[in-house]
């Protein structure tokens, strides 16, 4: 088990003043658990890691976390994480002029050696560029001088940075666990040896395998717009850039003692990376295509990983994580071991990548072991006819024989992922989609072990077609908008049962996406107007303006048709013809010509095609493909079938059913269990957190700790815990109460010590005691309010008491509504004070907080804000929760 990190750097103060005024402000404040913190002045690399979205999108991404870490782990280097501040911090931000910081020290990102931003998606370009703008830095390279940080990107969007091009100074292409770290230790070494400049390093970087440096390299178009030319400026500068892979997955980088986020992210779970590569070619896949060749991680090595981080994090959940998790060779025996201990530690296993052809009853079974949760299939088109074109290797049969296994296990419920608009669809192919969706009702009602105590539900979600490079339909046309709304139309207009839900994307979003996706550098005018005029996240509905975007097209002299809606020929240069996938151009130029002709490929499991991706394009010398002769490194080897006849293997010594600090199996209707109360403190960085937050930490903790507690019953079993009363965002607490049920021979010094030792930074675990008390006695609490105020007076503590000795009408908000109350009404005094020693108003008050009063002490500021002078903009308050009272106002335990 890692150790817990009592090492913060104190939250910036600037932003203290208006901190608990934004949405979720425990975005911005750090110190979550695992993060790194390093002396300045021992470092000599100073590298920030940008997400260009929120933090609870940034810090579900696996790759951040590796490459972080990766960087972190050489001599001289650290790397600190930034994620783009939500619209109503960057305009605070910027009206006080505060820049754009890091999480860990909150130094400002222009103060940093590298700056890097992972590009996921090409709707985040306007983030990249605003977040740059308010580091304040040049946008362009050209306009950035020497002593300005090295711009860095990759991620699956540098496969075609050209957008971007005049904006980054490098580009990493490829994965980067090994590639950064070399990039690291090229600029220390340039450092040391006094070599470094700008251009120095940026030449000697562009003849590192995997960066491609875009100012090294001329473009040159025709009277057309098509490019004429793509060719290096220095004769050391590679024509084609090849892309980084790591070889050995079994030995890369794997954060497990990742930073934990004091807030919910949008995947609060273990992502287990279990192999890399796609064996399925689907011919608008780029993930498919850019990640070959397939590596997978062996299994013990992932049960290693898994129980690790588990152990580490407190999750309640495992994600497998790859491109198709049932794919993997060795997916039976990995599920089994798993859930050797997942199912005692009440773990779930989520698979969520699964093919429907490889679908069984087993992993049903397997992935409903903890938790029941929605199963979904990709079918991606509605005919058999469509889904040859496009290279998805998957029959109805197979899509209802998986539904019906699932309907078979009790699901009522299944969700299938289409794409309209793709190359050669007609409308009958469009019809398929709703038919096939009617098709998986039916054989629900054709399942004799359904469920019928509910409905069943379908949902189907269907994108658009957006061509993408280094697939074989990058060169195919993305259809028009009409067109692409009116198929939208028509799939509404063939489903007919309310059982079947249909969703879809935007088509606008997906048109400016197509346009960003086969773009060249003469797209950075746009996007840079863009920027300047306030666009910023774009891959969100309630802030996406089509009309807007088009506009600023026109006014740069770009037609989006010629990137978006153009059918290319074989033999024009493309924009991203310097970049080499490892997949070669051939290849899907051969697989563009079958789709056309309707002929499907099979999958590598099954034959080698020589699509290029060991440097070979002839299958029978292919090194990684399990079709091919030869296999070589840790490329998967697909299982033969038993042999009946062979003698059976010697079973395998059992493994250890236990784990340090996890929970054993417990029988709740066997085992004895006792009410244990939890005496805590919330103080910072825990401050700026709310209570449901406050509640997954407390989870977490209790985890983490092993005690054998009790769990709740149902379909999503969790530790039973109950809180007393909540406490708002930005309020800290001295004396905070929870109550948990712990087998009755654990002792009550055992539970503290356990919980301590595994509490983050701002949670404290006082004490553990048992207690007759119940909850629901608890009527008000004793509050204290600290204004930081250049008015802070003796005269003024005397003002504010004055002023609370008559009724203070608020309006108060709640589920019901607003009301205007007294809220002298919901308080049992209130006592102000001048600390001479620091400077500050002590406001102390006791507040109702029952089960049917409660006054957040928020109201006590904000009236003193109203009704007094004493409050400036620049002022700042500290609100904490002394103490819960009975009625009787007695310390409540």
């Amino acid at each position: 088990m890692c150790e817990v990190s009592r090492v913060y750097t104190a939250m910036r103060d600037d932003i203290r003043a208006f901190l608990a005024d934004v949405e979720k402000p425990g975005r911005y404040s750090g110190g979550e658990p695992g993060s790194v913190f390093k002396n300045p002045d021992e470092v000599q690399l100073r590298v920030a890691f940008c997400f260009p979205d929120t933090y609870e999108i940034g810090m579900s991404n696996l790759g951040m976390r590796i490459l972080t870490q990766a960087l972190n782990e050489v001599d001289g280097v650290w790397c600190e994480r930034v994620y783009a501040p939500w619209t109503d911090m960057e305009d605070e931000m910027r009206r006080r002029g505060i820049p754009l910081f890091t999480h860990e020290s909150g130094d400002g990102v222009g103060e940093f050696d590298i700056v890097a931003f992972t590009l996921q998606y090409e709707m985040c370009y306007t983030n990249v560029l605003n977040m740059m703008d308010l580091a304040g830095l040049p946008l362009r390279s050209a306009d950035r001088g020497e002593d300005a940080p090295i711009i860095l990107a990759g991620g699956p969007c540098a496969y075609n940075g050209e957008p971007m091009a005049p904006f980054v100074d490098i580009f990493s292409i490829g994965e980067g666990e090994e590639a950064l770290p070399e990039l690291a230790r090229l600029y220390l070494s340039m450092k040391k040896d006094g070599s470094f400049t700008k251009e120095a390093f940026l030449r000697a970087a562009a003849r590192l395998e995997g960066f491609y440096v875009p100012s090294l390299y001329e473009i040159c178009y025709k009277e057309d717009g098509t490019i004429a030319s793509i060719t290096p400026k220095y004769d050391d500068v590679p024509a084609k850039v090849k892309k980084r892979i790591v070889a050995d997955v079994d030995h890369t980088v794997v954060p497990t003692c990742p930073v934990m986020p004091l807030i919910e992210t949008v995947q609060d779970r273990v992502t287990l990376e279990v192999y890399r590569g796609c064996v399925r070619g689907c011919r608008f896949c780029q993930a498919g295509f850019i990640s070959r060749p397939v590596r997978e991680k062996s299994v013990p090595v992932l049960c290693d990983l898994a129980r690790e981080t588990a152990e580490n994090t407190g999750y309640d959940e495992i994600s497998l994580m790859s491109l198709s998790i049932s794919d993997y060779t060795e997916i039976d025996e990995l599920t089994d071991r798993l859930l050797e201990w997942t199912d005692e530690k009440k773990i779930n296993l989520a698979l969520p990548s699964l093919r429907a052809d490889s679908f069984t009853k087993e992993l049903m079974d397997k992935v409903s072991s903890v938790r029941t949760s929605t199963l979904t299939f990709a079918p991606e088109a509605g005919t058999q006819r469509l889904r040859d074109v496009i290279n998805k290797n998957v029959t109805e049969e197979e899509i209802l024989g998986a539904c019906r296994i699932a309907f078979e296990a009790g699901k009522n419920q299944v969700k299938l992922y289409f794409m309209n608009g793709l190359p050669g669809e007609t409308e009958e192919d469009l019809a398929g989609i709703a038919d096939l969706a009617a098709h998986v009702l039916d054989e629900f009602y054709r399942t004799p072990g359904r469920n019928r105590a509910r409905p069943p539900q379908v949902t189907i979600s269907v994108a658009c077609f957006i061509p993408k490079p280094m697939t074989p339909f990058q060169w195919e046309p993305q259809e028009d908008m009409e067109t692409l709304l009116a198929k939208q139309k028509f799939i509404a207009s063939k489903i007919t049962d309310r059982k079947i839900r249909y969703n879809y994307h935007d088509a606008r979003t997906s048109h400016m996406e197509a346009v960003l996706a086969r773009g060249d550098r003469r797209l950075a005018d746009a996007l840079e107007l863009a920027q300047k005029e306030g666009f910023r996240f774009d891959s969100w509905e309630d802030h996406f303006c089509y009309d807007k975007w088009m506009d600023v097209l026109r006014r740069v002299g770009l037609d989006p048709a010629f990137y978006a809606n153009r059918s290319i020929p074989d033999d024009e240069i493309l924009p991203w013809d310097m970049i080499d996938c490892g997949v070669s151009k051939s290849y899907l130029l051969r697989e563009r010509h079958k789709a056309q002709q309707g002929t499907p490929t099979p999958g590598c499991h099954d034959q080698c095609s020589g699509c290029g991706a060991d440097g070979i394009t002839d299958a029978k010398n292919c090194t990684w493909c399990p079709g091919g002769k030869m296999r070589g490194g840790n490329a998967p080897v697909k299982a033969a079938k038993p042999d009946a006849s062979a003698p059976a293997k010697p079973a395998e010594p059992a493994q250890p059913k236990g784990l340090p600090g996890f929970v054993p199996p417990i029988d709740p209707t066997k085992t004895l269990f006792r009410p244990v109360r939890i005496l805590f403190r919330k103080r910072h960085p825990a401050l700026f957190i709310g209570h449901l937050d406050l509640q997954r930490i407390m989870m977490h903790i209790v985890t983490r700790s092993g005690l054998p507690v009790y769990y709740s019953e149902g379909y999503n079993p969790r530790p039973k815990l109950v809180f007393a009363s909540p406490l708002s965002v930005g309020c800290a607490s001295e004396r905070e109460i929870l109550d948990i049920r712990v087998r009755s021979d654990v002792s009550l010094s055992e539970i503290k010590e356990r919980m301590t030792a595994v509490a983050p930074d701002g949670i404290d675990i006082l004490d553990a005691y048992e207690s007759a008390a119940k909850l629901s006695e608890i009527a008000f609490a004793r509050c204290r309010l600290i204004f930081h105020t250049p008015h802070a007076s003796a005269e003024a503590a005397e003002q504010i008491e004055k002023r609370f000795a008559s009724p203070v009408l608020m309006i108060k908000k709640s589920k019901s509504g607003e009301k205007e109350v007294d809220i002298t009404s919901l308080m049992r005094g209130l006592q102000a004070r001048y600390d001479a020693d620091n400077g500050t108003l002590v406001v102390e008050a006791i507040t109702a907080c029952g089960n049917t009063e409660y006054l957040n002490p928020e109201y006590i500021a904000d009236a003193i804000a109203r009704e007094t002078e004493l409050i400036t903009p620049e002022s700042w308050h500290e609100t904490a929760r002394c103490m819960l009272l009975t009625s009787k106002l007695k310390e409540f335990r």
